[in-house]
């Protein structure tokens, strides 16, 4: 029965649901053999159809549009804007290395970790796309976030269901219901390859895996080369500005707040690990995972290699590099990963990476063309950053046309003169950067460049001494009313890791100070609708919604306004310490250098650097101005019973395996009393804890003479309580 029968009244519910669910599974099954295998079984009139069939269907029975429907991948309503949501498990970054020797001290480290361990490794392509997290709750995809901070990333749940390749229900009952991509669809690999060697792809004995009742799943969201390519051509087309290369399309089409514009980009996604995993098991290999997600629909890896050592690691590494043109998205690297997930818990990690991952990335790729002028811009803290003008050249898939030169001392050094012929490249493939001079190449005319002893924007002098009052390599304007830094403070209030007032972008911020709206943070909370709307390019409308941004920072919470202001060196992690140090903005300007030098992250440095920017009299006027204007300064992150309980001062640290609770929860229970937990052993470490399979923590604690507790008398400390997570 079709829904034009339905329509007419001829089928009944039941026979209606029969016929939804052969049709999504119908449609499910040629979207996974289509996006996935890149292997289609049907035409695309015949899908049409079929899609067809299944809208025609929900028109009739709303009821049945359910979230996992194919249909729902075409995008809802435009958001308002993107909620922050909490992984239940840290997204944490990999150590980058461009060395064969920091792989080989890798792997020492690591053995040293698991010593008499035998380590097997996996080597990946590391897509070169946009972060994102999967949860799945009894197979069911409820949310998808990006890597954000590692901690909180952005909900961009209904820009994710338009991927076609992802999976909006995996099978619960479990896997196997899709088999993973045969071994002949691996574009480089050999079906007959044995289990040891390199480009190795089999099916696993994991793949009938029942899926837990929730779980995270980590990939990256990518666009090919070719929809890169029609995407740019399209835009071209329509008169529309081009995308600088595929990664920076993928973001900007995540950021869509209309669902339905990112279902008309050619996004992709490649799934590659897991985070939590709660009410079921999980596969105990890399390999294993990689298995298990492929059973389940998910697109995994093209290829990937297992290795048992050094020379092995070596060896895939540079069989990637020559690959990697052909695969369908741009890598700039290989991860190498532990395959036994038992062994990575036993190696742990520091405060932001894993030590039992690291990223090689390949040497970047490198371009002639002439300089033909040095300009300089002038940032927020009056630092003077000199650029290279540049011959149009088309490097790493992109034309460049400006290069950072640094400082001063970077020219000198390169002896890079207006006219030369100069070699760049891309310094992590992003930022394009001059490398080298061809000093043969030069005319005669060339004349050396001198770097200019006032600023270019507001002809104040300046000077090589630091806020702080240290000697830099950099020179900076003096002058605090510069336009340039109030442009940059301004900009950098607004910004989203800081205020996050949309809208508040380098246009408007330029228009507001060249008309002498604004000059720092707290004249952004008495613009008026009419002064605003005025601005060229802007309507009441933009306007608007532009105060509105404004007017909802208010609320924002007390380490945001500290990192929004800009001080020197204060970043958003030691933004955050001083949020929990101090209560209030209150208490943080009437705290002393030493007070400050105590606090996580600081420092001497750094606590000397925010004592001055706090005893300066126009920033003490600043922060009395935005207080009278109700911004928030107060901080939700205070905990006042850590800084006053039983382990006040000592700072403690973990190694081994703890038997009655993880690392994570012995870390909440000591900083709850308001002990600290460090991730390295010194001289300031009161107590170190030694689990099972203690590591090399515990030899340095012996030659320091620091105390070292057993887990029972680490639980002696703590007292009576259950361990909560972390």
């Amino acid at each position: 029965m079709s829904p034009r029968e339905a329509d007419s009244g001829r089928m009944n519910a039941s026979e209606a649901r029969a016929l939804h669910a052969r049709l999504v599974e119908e449609i499910r099954r040629h979207d996974y053999a289509y996006y996935v295998l890149a292997r289609p079984t049907i035409s695309d009139q015949a899908y049409d159809q079929l899609y067809r069939q299944l809208l025609d269907l929900e028109r009739a029975y709303p009821e049945l549009a359910a979230p996992d429907s194919p249909s729902q991948r075409v995008g809802g309503q435009p958001l308002a804007e993107f909620k922050p949501v909490a992984h239940l498990e840290p997204m944490m970054s990999l150590d980058n290395t461009y060395s064969r020797e920091e792989v080989q001290q890798f792997v020492a480290r690591v053995q040293k970790l698991l010593p008499g361990e035998p380590l097997e490794w996996i080597v990946e392509p590391k897509v070169d796309g946009v972060a994102v997290n999967l949860r799945y709750e009894r197979g069911l995809l409820t949310l998808g976030a990006t890597r954000g901070d590692g901690t909180t990333g952005d909900d961009i749940t209904a820009n994710l269901r338009t991927i076609r390749s992802l999976p909006l229900r995996v099978p619960t009952g479990g896997a196997g219901r899709r088999e993973a991509r045969p071994v002949e669809q691996d574009l480089f690999g050999e079906s007959d390859a044995p289990s040891s060697a390199p480009g190795r792809r089999r099916g696993g004995d994991r793949a009938g895996l029942a899926v837990p009742a929730l779980m995270e799943v980590r990939g990256e969201v990518f666009m090919g080369r070719e929809g890169f390519r029609r995407l740019n051509a399209e835009r071209e087309a329509a008169g529309e500005e081009l995308f600088a290369n595929p990664r920076n399309a993928t973001a900007g089409s995540l950021k869509q707040l209309d669902p339905a514009i990112v279902a008309g980009r050619p996004l992709d996604i490649v799934l590659y690990g897991l985070g939590r995993v709660e009410g079921g098991a999980a596969p105990g290999t890399q390999v294993e995972i990689l298995q298990w997600l492929a059973s389940l629909g998910f697109r995994t890896p093209e290829r990937y290699w297992a290795c048992g050592s050094c020379e092995e690691l070596m060896a895939a590494i540079e069989e990637l590099d020559r690959i990697r043109p052909q695969l369908p998205y741009e890598t700039d690297g290989a991860v190498i990963k532990l395959n036994r997930v038992a062994q990575r818990e036993r190696a742990g990690a520091t405060a932001k990476a894993p030590r039992w991952a690291m990223a090689y990335k390949y040497a970047p790729e490198q371009a002639r063309t002439r300089l033909k002028a040095i300009t300089i811009q002038v940032g927020r803290t009056g630092v003077l950053t000199p650029v290279a003008e540049l011959e149009p050249v088309l490097l790493a898939g992109t034309v460049v046309k400006r290069a950072t030169l640094h400082n001063e001392d970077q020219i000198r050094r390169l002896d890079a003169r207006p006219g030369d012929l100069v070699i760049i490249q891309k310094a992590g493939e992003i930022i394009p950067e001059v490398l080298a001079v061809v000093p043969e190449a030069r005319s005669g005319r060339e004349e050396p460049y001198v770097f200019p002893r006032v600023c270019p924007e507001c002809a104040s002098r300046v000077s090589r001494t630091s806020i702080a009052g240290d000697e830099t390599v950099a020179w900076r304007c003096t002058n605090p009313d510069c336009p340039a830094q109030v442009r940059g403070r301004l900009e950098h209030w607004c910004s989203r890791g800081a205020m996050d007032i949309e809208g508040g972008g380098e246009v408007l911020i330029g228009q507001l100070v060249s008309r002498g709206l604004a000059h720092d943070p707290a004249d952004l909370y008495h613009l008026k609708l009419e002064e605003v709307a005025a601005l060229e390019r802007m309507g009441e409308k933009s306007a608007r919604n532009f105060l509105e941004a404004v007017e909802a920072s208010r609320s924002r919470d007390l380490w945001r306004v500290i990192f929004g202001l800009g001080i020197p060196h204060v970043g958003a992690s030691v933004a955050k310490s001083l949020g929990r140090h101090f209560a209030s903005l209150h208490d943080l300007r009437h705290a002393s250098v030493d007070q400050l030098a105590e606090i996580e992250d600081v420092g001497d440095v750094i606590a000397r650097s925010l004592f001055q920017w706090l005893g300066d009299p126009r920033h003490q006027r600043l922060l009395d101005r935005l207080e009278k204007a109700g911004v928030n300064t107060t901080s939700a992150l205070y905990r006042p019973g850590a800084a006053a309980g039983p382990l006040a001062g000592k700072t403690f640290v973990l190694t081994g395996t703890l038997d009655t609770m993880t690392r994570e929860q012995a870390t909440a229970r000591i900083e709850a009393l308001g002990g600290k937990v460090s991730s390295s052993v010194s001289k300031k470490t009161d107590y170190v804890v030694a689990g099972a399979e203690a590591g090399s923590k515990l030899d340095k604690a012996g030659k320091l003479g620091i105390p070292v507790l057993s887990e029972k008398e680490l639980l002696g400390m703590l007292g009576p309580g259950k361990a909560e997570n972390a």
